[in-house]
């Protein structure tokens, strides 16, 4: 007789809001993967639809704001552990995710701000990121930038990247992680990747080995992982760490479907089938 599969009486679920990328490199298809890599489970809303390959977004559509909150109510029975924002390609579409965070108080909120492609092209504008600054920081429980996107929401009045962290916990972000792969700090050594996580009582830094090559979603399955160990019920800075830890993985086990940036192999502890109906790690 064969047994019957046993089930997990429990997952804790993340909410997801980013947008849709068809590569599935970044967005939903990244944050699902990372979340269920994780341990949880996903639920995704798109606030945007994105025409893109693996070397940059050619245009970005906003999801109408009523659609996404409509999507929300329909899952407003299911008890969420975290959620994790990403993608917000116009003010309306802010406001509309600024209204699904107060239906659920108490809930940690992930924030990804995608401000620019990794290709380069730009996802935002000032009146945008105004918005952010203003409506949607006081509701994050971390923010997740890299280190252009703090300089950018920060401003040009601020020093350096303490200086930045700061003003934006001033703003009612509860904690930064800054990652420091995009535009290192001088002092880095050149083979090696500096993320810190600001608080109001200090900071705390990790070094990773530099990878080869450029990738696209490492930021999303990043914040995703962190908000898939906060809803397992982690410390902040052990969440912090499992999801540098898993998105390291990640990127070395990436794959580059063609000359352009590595995707992250999120499930890479999956076994790969073969043409022969074998499988292989």
């Amino acid at each position: 007789m064969t047994p019957m599969p046993q089930t997990q009486p429990h997952l804790p679920v993340v909410l997801v809001m980013a947008g849709h990328d068809p590569t599935g490199g970044a967005g939903l298809v990244a944050d699902a993967e990372a979340v269920a890599a994780c341990g949880g489970w996903a639920l995704t809303l798109p606030t945007a639809l994105t025409i893109q390959n693996c070397r940059d977004v050619q245009s970005v559509q906003p999801v109408a704001p009523e659609t996404l909150l409509d999507m929300a109510d329909a899952l407003a029975d299911i008890e969420i552990s975290a959620i994790k924002v990403g993608l917000l390609a116009s003010e309306a579409t802010l406001e509309a995710v600024v209204e699904i965070l107060r239906r659920r108080p108490g809930v940690p909120v992930v924030v990804d701000p995608v401000l620019k492609a990794g290709g380069g092209s730009d996802l935002s504008t000032p009146a945008l990121e105004a918005a952010v600054r203003r409506r949607l920081l006081p509701l994050v429980d971390i923010l997740t930038p890299n280190r252009r996107e703090l300089a950018r929401l920060a401003g040009d009045d601020c020093q350096d990247d303490t200086e930045r962290a700061v003003a934006l916990m001033h703003r009612g972000c509860q904690a930064v992680l800054v990652t420091g792969t995009d535009t290192p700090e001088a002092r880095v050594p050149a083979d090696r990747v500096m993320h810190t996580l600001h608080v109001p009582d200090g900071d705390r830094q990790w070094s990773w080995p530099r990878l080869a090559g450029e990738y696209h979603g490492s930021g999303c399955t990043l914040a995703s992982a962190l908000a898939a160990r906060l809803a397992l019920g982690e410390s902040l800075v052990s969440a912090c760490e499992q999801a540098q830890a898993f998105t390291w993985e990640a990127l070395a086990h990436g794959w580059r479907p063609g000359r352009d940036q590595r995707l992250p192999r999120r499930l890479w502890r999956l076994p790969v089938a073969t043409a022969d109906g074998e499988s292989r790690s």
